[in-house]
Protein backbone atom coordinates (compact mmCIF):
# COMPACT_ATOMS: atom_id res chain seq x y z
CA UNK A 1 0.00 0.00 0.00
CA UNK A 2 1.35 3.34 -0.52
CA UNK A 3 1.81 5.91 1.65
CA UNK A 4 -0.30 8.05 -0.51
CA UNK A 5 -3.01 6.35 -0.17
CA UNK A 6 -2.94 6.67 3.72
CA UNK A 7 -2.37 10.59 3.05
CA UNK A 8 -5.19 10.88 0.52
CA UNK A 9 -7.43 9.21 3.93
CA UNK A 10 -6.14 11.63 6.43
CA UNK A 11 -7.13 14.45 4.13
CA UNK A 12 -11.12 13.53 4.62
CA UNK A 13 -13.35 15.52 6.35
CA UNK A 14 -15.79 13.05 7.11
CA UNK A 15 -18.75 15.72 6.24
CA UNK A 16 -22.14 15.57 7.11
CA UNK A 17 -23.68 16.07 3.98
CA UNK A 18 -21.08 14.34 1.61
CA UNK A 19 -21.11 16.49 -1.98
CA UNK A 20 -19.06 12.98 -3.21
CA UNK A 21 -21.40 10.25 -2.09
CA UNK A 22 -24.37 12.75 -3.46
CA UNK A 23 -22.78 12.65 -6.75
CA UNK A 24 -22.02 9.23 -7.01
CA UNK A 25 -24.48 7.26 -9.23
CA UNK A 26 -24.47 4.54 -6.81
CA UNK A 27 -23.88 6.60 -3.61
CA UNK A 28 -21.28 4.93 -1.86
CA UNK A 29 -20.71 5.83 1.80
CA UNK A 30 -17.35 7.46 1.02
CA UNK A 31 -16.98 8.86 4.38
CA UNK A 32 -17.72 5.44 5.79
CA UNK A 33 -15.21 3.46 3.74
CA UNK A 34 -12.39 5.82 4.69
CA UNK A 35 -13.03 5.63 8.28
CA UNK A 36 -13.53 1.91 8.28
CA UNK A 37 -9.47 2.06 6.12
CA UNK A 38 -8.34 4.57 8.85
CA UNK A 39 -9.30 2.59 11.56
CA UNK A 40 -7.39 -0.82 9.52
CA UNK A 41 -10.89 -2.81 8.94
CA UNK A 42 -9.76 -3.35 4.93
CA UNK A 43 -12.35 -6.24 4.79
CA UNK A 44 -15.27 -4.17 6.33
CA UNK A 45 -14.95 -1.29 4.60
CA UNK A 46 -14.41 -4.03 0.92
CA UNK A 47 -17.55 -5.33 1.89
CA UNK A 48 -19.50 -2.07 2.23
CA UNK A 49 -18.18 -1.27 -1.24
CA UNK A 50 -18.98 -4.84 -2.61
CA UNK A 51 -22.60 -4.37 -1.28
CA UNK A 52 -23.36 -1.37 -2.80
CA UNK A 53 -21.57 -1.89 -5.99
CA UNK A 54 -20.37 -5.26 -6.71
CA UNK A 55 -18.46 -3.62 -9.77
CA UNK A 56 -16.63 -1.00 -7.18
CA UNK A 57 -12.99 -2.22 -7.88
CA UNK A 58 -13.68 -1.62 -11.86
CA UNK A 59 -15.85 1.80 -11.10
CA UNK A 60 -12.50 2.71 -9.32
CA UNK A 61 -10.53 3.07 -12.31
CA UNK A 62 -12.67 3.74 -15.26
CA UNK A 63 -15.42 6.26 -13.61
CA UNK A 64 -15.31 9.56 -14.64
CA UNK A 65 -14.37 11.00 -10.51
CA UNK A 66 -13.75 14.47 -11.98
CA UNK A 67 -17.59 14.06 -12.64
CA UNK A 68 -18.66 12.51 -9.31
CA UNK A 69 -16.37 12.25 -6.20
CA UNK A 70 -13.05 13.72 -6.79
CA UNK A 71 -14.79 16.73 -8.54
CA UNK A 72 -17.40 17.12 -5.49
CA UNK A 73 -15.43 16.89 -2.57
CA UNK A 74 -15.18 19.97 -0.68
CA UNK A 75 -11.44 20.30 -0.57
CA UNK A 76 -11.58 21.55 -4.18
CA UNK A 77 -12.03 24.46 -2.28
CA UNK A 78 -8.48 24.55 -1.54
CA UNK A 79 -7.59 22.80 -4.89
CA UNK A 80 -6.10 19.17 -3.16
CA UNK A 81 -9.82 16.98 -3.09
CA UNK A 82 -9.42 13.84 -1.28
CA UNK A 83 -8.73 11.02 -4.03
CA UNK A 84 -11.38 8.37 -2.90
CA UNK A 85 -10.75 6.57 -6.13
CA UNK A 86 -7.32 5.20 -5.31
CA UNK A 87 -8.39 4.48 -1.81
CA UNK A 88 -11.30 2.16 -3.14
CA UNK A 89 -8.99 0.53 -5.70
CA UNK A 90 -6.62 -0.49 -2.93
CA UNK A 91 -9.41 -1.50 -0.76
CA UNK A 92 -11.43 -3.24 -3.70
CA UNK A 93 -8.95 -4.95 -5.00
CA UNK A 94 -7.39 -6.10 -1.14
CA UNK A 95 -11.36 -7.68 -1.02
CA UNK A 96 -12.15 -9.31 -4.37
CA UNK A 97 -9.99 -12.63 -3.69
CA UNK A 98 -10.05 -12.96 -0.13
CA UNK A 99 -14.22 -11.68 0.54
CA UNK A 100 -16.25 -14.18 1.91
CA UNK A 101 -19.36 -14.58 -0.11
CA UNK A 102 -22.18 -15.59 2.05
CA UNK A 103 -25.15 -16.57 0.48
CA UNK A 104 -29.09 -16.92 1.29
CA UNK A 105 -30.81 -20.45 1.13
CA UNK A 106 -31.10 -22.14 -1.93
CA UNK A 107 -34.09 -21.30 -3.57
CA UNK A 108 -34.42 -23.64 -6.52
CA UNK A 109 -35.84 -21.39 -8.73
CA UNK A 110 -33.71 -20.51 -11.57
CA UNK A 111 -32.88 -17.06 -13.33
CA UNK A 112 -31.21 -16.12 -16.69
CA UNK A 113 -29.07 -13.13 -17.51
CA UNK A 114 -28.55 -12.44 -21.09
CA UNK A 115 -25.72 -10.34 -21.59
CA UNK A 116 -22.44 -10.19 -19.07
CA UNK A 117 -21.36 -7.17 -19.34
CA UNK A 118 -22.04 -4.06 -16.41
CA UNK A 119 -25.57 -4.70 -15.57
CA UNK A 120 -25.44 -8.60 -16.22
CA UNK A 121 -22.82 -9.55 -13.91
CA UNK A 122 -23.98 -6.83 -11.10
CA UNK A 123 -27.54 -8.52 -11.10
CA UNK A 124 -25.78 -12.21 -11.13
CA UNK A 125 -23.89 -11.65 -8.33
CA UNK A 126 -26.88 -10.00 -6.25
CA UNK A 127 -29.47 -12.73 -7.26
CA UNK A 128 -26.71 -15.49 -6.81
CA UNK A 129 -26.50 -13.90 -3.33
CA UNK A 130 -30.20 -13.85 -2.90
CA UNK A 131 -30.27 -17.57 -3.16
CA UNK A 132 -31.50 -18.18 -6.90
CA UNK A 133 -29.44 -20.19 -9.35
CA UNK A 134 -28.41 -17.80 -11.98
CA UNK A 135 -26.63 -19.00 -15.62
CA UNK A 136 -25.11 -15.93 -17.79
CA UNK A 137 -25.58 -15.83 -21.49
CA UNK A 138 -23.37 -14.15 -23.10
CA UNK A 139 -22.49 -14.19 -27.35
CA UNK A 140 -19.17 -13.24 -26.72
CA UNK A 141 -15.80 -15.34 -25.90
CA UNK A 142 -16.12 -14.17 -22.02
CA UNK A 143 -17.98 -12.04 -19.99
CA UNK A 144 -17.23 -8.21 -19.33
CA UNK A 145 -18.95 -6.89 -22.31
CA UNK A 146 -17.26 -3.45 -22.72
CA UNK A 147 -15.10 -4.01 -19.72
CA UNK A 148 -14.04 -6.84 -21.52
CA UNK A 149 -13.94 -5.47 -25.03
CA UNK A 150 -14.65 -2.21 -25.24
CA UNK A 151 -11.98 -0.91 -22.78
CA UNK A 152 -8.60 -0.95 -23.58
CA UNK A 153 -6.34 -3.00 -21.43
CA UNK A 154 -4.07 -0.09 -20.57
CA UNK A 155 -7.12 1.68 -19.05
CA UNK A 156 -8.47 -1.51 -17.65
CA UNK A 157 -6.37 -4.82 -17.10
CA UNK A 158 -7.92 -7.76 -18.93
CA UNK A 159 -6.57 -10.02 -15.71
CA UNK A 160 -9.00 -8.05 -13.88
CA UNK A 161 -11.88 -9.73 -15.54
CA UNK A 162 -10.09 -12.64 -15.26
CA UNK A 163 -10.55 -12.44 -11.29
CA UNK A 164 -13.85 -11.42 -11.80
CA UNK A 165 -14.82 -14.33 -13.92
CA UNK A 166 -13.18 -16.72 -11.90
CA UNK A 167 -15.17 -15.10 -8.83
CA UNK A 168 -18.38 -15.54 -10.07
CA UNK A 169 -17.88 -19.17 -11.00
CA UNK A 170 -17.02 -19.97 -7.58
CA UNK A 171 -19.88 -18.55 -5.93
CA UNK A 172 -21.86 -20.77 -8.56
CA UNK A 173 -23.13 -18.29 -11.10
CA UNK A 174 -23.00 -20.78 -14.35
CA UNK A 175 -22.03 -18.94 -17.06
CA UNK A 176 -22.90 -20.17 -20.86
CA UNK A 177 -20.43 -18.24 -23.34
CA UNK A 178 -20.84 -17.91 -27.19
CA UNK A 179 -24.22 -18.57 -26.64
CA UNK A 180 -26.72 -15.62 -28.36
CA UNK A 181 -30.43 -15.97 -27.24
CA UNK A 182 -32.31 -14.50 -29.95
CA UNK A 183 -30.49 -16.46 -32.22
CA UNK A 184 -30.73 -20.78 -31.88
CA UNK A 185 -32.19 -20.15 -28.28
CA UNK A 186 -34.93 -17.17 -27.73
CA UNK A 187 -36.04 -15.97 -24.46
CA UNK A 188 -39.17 -18.11 -24.99
CA UNK A 189 -37.00 -21.28 -24.45
CA UNK A 190 -35.53 -20.31 -21.51
CA UNK A 191 -39.11 -19.89 -19.36
CA UNK A 192 -39.74 -23.49 -21.04
CA UNK A 193 -36.72 -24.77 -19.36
CA UNK A 194 -37.78 -23.65 -16.08
CA UNK A 195 -35.93 -19.90 -15.33
CA UNK A 196 -39.04 -17.84 -13.71
CA UNK A 197 -37.32 -14.51 -14.92
CA UNK A 198 -35.20 -13.41 -17.52
CA UNK A 199 -32.81 -10.34 -17.13
CA UNK A 200 -31.38 -8.34 -20.55
CA UNK A 201 -27.90 -6.68 -20.59
CA UNK A 202 -27.30 -6.75 -23.93
CA UNK A 203 -25.32 -2.98 -24.43
CA UNK A 204 -25.23 -1.20 -27.75
CA UNK A 205 -23.20 -3.21 -30.29
CA UNK A 206 -24.71 -1.74 -33.33
CA UNK A 207 -22.27 1.26 -34.33
CA UNK A 208 -24.42 3.96 -35.17
CA UNK A 209 -23.61 4.93 -39.47
CA UNK A 210 -23.54 8.63 -40.47
CA UNK A 211 -25.37 7.84 -43.76
CA UNK A 212 -22.55 9.21 -45.93
CA UNK A 213 -20.73 7.63 -48.87
CA UNK A 214 -17.74 5.88 -48.71
CA UNK A 215 -18.92 3.94 -45.53
CA UNK A 216 -18.30 0.48 -46.98
CA UNK A 217 -15.20 0.84 -47.97
CA UNK A 218 -12.18 -1.50 -47.06
CA UNK A 219 -10.45 1.66 -45.47
CA UNK A 220 -13.30 2.48 -43.26
CA UNK A 221 -13.65 0.91 -39.56
CA UNK A 222 -16.18 1.38 -36.63
CA UNK A 223 -15.14 2.07 -33.18
CA UNK A 224 -17.25 -0.46 -31.61
CA UNK A 225 -15.44 -3.26 -34.02
CA UNK A 226 -11.77 -1.67 -33.71
CA UNK A 227 -11.71 -1.65 -29.61
CA UNK A 228 -13.18 -5.24 -29.48
CA UNK A 229 -10.11 -6.96 -31.62
CA UNK A 230 -7.73 -4.19 -32.50
CA UNK A 231 -5.53 -7.54 -33.90
CA UNK A 232 -7.52 -7.31 -36.75
CA UNK A 233 -7.68 -4.14 -38.25
CA UNK A 234 -4.35 -2.96 -39.95
CA UNK A 235 -5.14 0.99 -40.14
CA UNK A 236 -1.74 1.95 -41.18
CA UNK A 237 0.05 5.15 -40.77
CA UNK A 238 -2.60 8.06 -40.45
CA UNK A 239 -5.62 7.51 -39.01
CA UNK A 240 -8.73 10.17 -39.02
CA UNK A 241 -11.22 9.22 -36.20
CA UNK A 242 -14.51 10.85 -36.66
CA UNK A 243 -15.99 11.47 -33.51
CA UNK A 244 -14.63 13.06 -30.11
CA UNK A 245 -16.06 10.49 -26.89
CA UNK A 246 -14.43 8.73 -24.95
CA UNK A 247 -14.54 6.10 -27.51
CA UNK A 248 -12.70 7.82 -29.64
CA UNK A 249 -10.05 8.72 -27.06
CA UNK A 250 -9.85 5.02 -26.65
CA UNK A 251 -9.20 4.09 -30.42
CA UNK A 252 -6.46 7.19 -31.05
CA UNK A 253 -4.83 5.80 -27.99
CA UNK A 254 -5.00 2.60 -28.99
CA UNK A 255 -3.71 3.28 -32.48
CA UNK A 256 -1.27 5.62 -31.51
CA UNK A 257 -0.06 2.77 -29.24
CA UNK A 258 -0.03 0.15 -32.14
CA UNK A 259 2.18 2.17 -34.60
CA UNK A 260 0.08 4.52 -35.82
CA UNK A 261 2.23 7.36 -36.89
CA UNK A 262 -0.65 10.50 -37.27
CA UNK A 263 -4.25 10.20 -35.35
CA UNK A 264 -6.20 13.05 -35.32
CA UNK A 265 -9.65 13.30 -34.04
CA UNK A 266 -12.62 15.68 -36.02
CA UNK A 267 -15.41 17.03 -34.32
CA UNK A 268 -17.84 19.46 -36.23
CA UNK A 269 -18.22 21.47 -33.44
CA UNK A 270 -15.94 22.84 -30.41
CA UNK A 271 -17.73 20.49 -27.80
CA UNK A 272 -15.75 18.15 -27.06
CA UNK A 273 -18.19 15.10 -25.45
CA UNK A 274 -15.01 12.95 -23.43
CA UNK A 275 -13.91 13.52 -20.14
CA UNK A 276 -11.02 15.97 -19.36
CA UNK A 277 -8.99 13.24 -18.31
CA UNK A 278 -9.17 11.17 -21.48
CA UNK A 279 -9.20 14.06 -23.61
CA UNK A 280 -5.75 15.01 -21.79
CA UNK A 281 -3.82 11.87 -22.23
CA UNK A 282 -5.04 11.41 -25.83
CA UNK A 283 -3.34 14.63 -26.30
CA UNK A 284 -0.53 13.50 -24.19
CA UNK A 285 0.34 10.78 -26.07
CA UNK A 286 0.05 12.49 -29.54
CA UNK A 287 -3.61 12.82 -30.56
CA UNK A 288 -4.35 16.17 -32.37
CA UNK A 289 -7.88 17.46 -32.10
CA UNK A 290 -9.23 18.87 -35.14
CA UNK A 291 -12.84 21.10 -34.22
CA UNK A 292 -15.37 22.94 -37.14
CA UNK A 293 -15.28 19.50 -39.80
CA UNK A 294 -18.30 18.08 -40.75
CA UNK A 295 -17.98 15.02 -42.53
CA UNK A 296 -19.51 14.54 -45.81
CA UNK A 297 -17.95 11.41 -47.60
CA UNK A 298 -15.25 9.00 -47.29
CA UNK A 299 -12.88 8.10 -50.32
CA UNK A 300 -10.29 5.66 -50.50
CA UNK A 301 -7.94 8.27 -49.54
CA UNK A 302 -9.33 9.68 -46.42
CA UNK A 303 -12.19 11.80 -45.49
CA UNK A 304 -14.15 14.95 -46.75
CA UNK A 305 -14.89 17.43 -44.73
CA UNK A 306 -17.50 20.67 -44.80
CA UNK A 307 -15.81 23.22 -42.50
CA UNK A 308 -17.66 24.82 -40.54
CA UNK A 309 -18.11 28.73 -39.98
CA UNK A 310 -18.61 29.86 -36.05
CA UNK A 311 -20.26 33.31 -34.43
CA UNK A 312 -18.86 34.70 -31.69
CA UNK A 313 -20.10 31.84 -29.14
CA UNK A 314 -18.65 29.44 -31.36
CA UNK A 315 -22.11 28.51 -32.72
CA UNK A 316 -22.10 26.69 -36.19
CA UNK A 317 -23.69 29.08 -38.47
CA UNK A 318 -22.62 28.01 -41.58
CA UNK A 319 -20.00 26.16 -43.91
CA UNK A 320 -17.66 27.13 -46.53
CA UNK A 321 -17.63 26.83 -49.91
CA UNK A 322 -14.90 24.39 -50.54
CA UNK A 323 -14.13 21.18 -49.57
CA UNK A 324 -11.18 19.61 -47.27
CA UNK A 325 -10.05 16.11 -48.24
CA UNK A 326 -8.18 14.98 -45.72
CA UNK A 327 -5.42 12.31 -46.67
CA UNK A 328 -5.39 9.25 -44.06
CA UNK A 329 -4.43 5.43 -44.46
CA UNK A 330 -7.47 4.54 -42.58
CA UNK A 331 -11.44 6.01 -41.21
CA UNK A 332 -12.61 5.30 -38.07
CA UNK A 333 -16.19 6.71 -37.51
CA UNK A 334 -16.87 6.92 -33.68
CA UNK A 335 -20.08 8.43 -33.22
CA UNK A 336 -22.06 6.52 -31.08
CA UNK A 337 -23.62 2.85 -30.70
CA UNK A 338 -27.03 1.08 -30.26
CA UNK A 339 -28.67 -2.05 -29.34
CA UNK A 340 -28.94 -4.70 -31.48
CA UNK A 341 -32.43 -5.94 -32.55
CA UNK A 342 -32.34 -9.65 -32.33
CA UNK A 343 -34.22 -9.84 -29.18
CA UNK A 344 -36.53 -7.75 -30.22
CA UNK A 345 -37.24 -9.16 -33.28
CA UNK A 346 -37.23 -12.85 -31.65
CA UNK A 347 -39.77 -12.28 -28.81
CA UNK A 348 -43.31 -11.14 -28.85
CA UNK A 349 -44.53 -8.39 -26.92
CA UNK A 350 -41.02 -6.94 -26.12
CA UNK A 351 -40.97 -3.33 -27.36
CA UNK A 352 -38.17 -0.46 -28.24
CA UNK A 353 -38.24 3.12 -28.32
CA UNK A 354 -37.44 4.63 -31.82
CA UNK A 355 -33.93 4.44 -31.59
CA UNK A 356 -34.11 0.63 -30.45
CA UNK A 357 -33.74 0.89 -26.31
CA UNK A 358 -36.29 -1.68 -24.38
CA UNK A 359 -38.86 0.03 -22.86
CA UNK A 360 -39.28 -0.68 -19.22
CA UNK A 361 -41.09 0.22 -16.43
CA UNK A 362 -40.31 1.81 -12.34
CA UNK A 363 -39.48 -1.46 -11.83
CA UNK A 364 -37.11 -2.54 -15.01
CA UNK A 365 -39.99 -4.72 -16.74
CA UNK A 366 -39.79 -4.49 -20.00
CA UNK A 367 -43.33 -5.14 -21.53
CA UNK A 368 -42.86 -8.86 -21.19
CA UNK A 369 -43.92 -10.22 -17.90
CA UNK A 370 -40.88 -10.98 -16.38
CA UNK A 371 -38.22 -10.27 -18.30
CA UNK A 372 -36.49 -7.20 -17.12
CA UNK A 373 -33.50 -5.14 -18.66
CA UNK A 374 -30.92 -2.31 -17.65
CA UNK A 375 -28.10 -0.94 -18.55
CA UNK A 376 -27.04 0.42 -21.91
CA UNK A 377 -29.62 -1.62 -23.87
CA UNK A 378 -32.36 0.91 -21.73
CA UNK A 379 -30.71 3.97 -21.45
CA UNK A 380 -28.07 4.42 -24.31
CA UNK A 381 -24.57 4.21 -24.25
CA UNK A 382 -23.54 5.46 -20.22
CA UNK A 383 -21.10 5.05 -17.73
CA UNK A 384 -20.30 1.59 -16.09
CA UNK A 385 -21.55 3.10 -12.96
CA UNK A 386 -24.81 4.41 -14.60
CA UNK A 387 -25.29 0.45 -15.73
CA UNK A 388 -24.76 -1.01 -12.25
CA UNK A 389 -26.51 1.72 -10.67
CA UNK A 390 -29.96 0.72 -12.87
CA UNK A 391 -29.10 -3.09 -12.21
CA UNK A 392 -29.55 -2.77 -8.89
CA UNK A 393 -33.20 -1.00 -9.54
CA UNK A 394 -33.58 -3.89 -11.52
CA UNK A 395 -32.64 -6.64 -8.94
CA UNK A 396 -35.06 -5.41 -6.46
CA UNK A 397 -37.90 -5.78 -9.32
CA UNK A 398 -37.12 -9.36 -9.92
CA UNK A 399 -37.05 -10.02 -6.09
CA UNK A 400 -40.58 -8.50 -5.58
CA UNK A 401 -41.74 -10.04 -8.99
CA UNK A 402 -39.97 -13.76 -7.94
CA UNK A 403 -41.51 -13.78 -4.71
CA UNK A 404 -45.26 -12.55 -5.78
CA UNK A 405 -44.77 -15.85 -7.94
CA UNK A 406 -44.19 -18.20 -5.18
CA UNK A 407 -46.92 -16.14 -3.06
CA UNK A 408 -49.55 -17.43 -5.75
CA UNK A 409 -48.38 -20.82 -5.79
CA UNK A 410 -48.70 -20.91 -2.47
CA UNK A 411 -52.22 -19.20 -2.32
Amino acid sequence: MGLHIVNEANKCLQCKKPLCSMHCPVTTSIPQVISLFKEGKIMEAGEILFENNPLSLVCSIVCDHEAQCLGNCIMNRKNNPVRFCDIERFISDFYLDRMEFVKKPRKNIMVAVIGGGPAGMTVAIKMIKEGYDVTIFDEKNSIGGVLQYGIPDFRLPKSLMKRYYDKMEEIGIKIRNNTAVGGALEIKDLFRDGYKAVFVGTGVWRAKTLGIAGESLPNVHFSVDYLANPDGHKLGESVAIIGMGNAAMDVARTALRRGSRSVRLYARSKRVAANSVEIESAKYEGAEFIFGKAIESITYDGPVFKTAIFDEENNVVGYEKDLDYVDADSTIISVSNGPKNKLVLTTPGLKASDKGLLVVDENCMTTVEGVFAAGDVVLGSKTVVDAVGQAKIAVEGMLRYLEDLEAKKIE
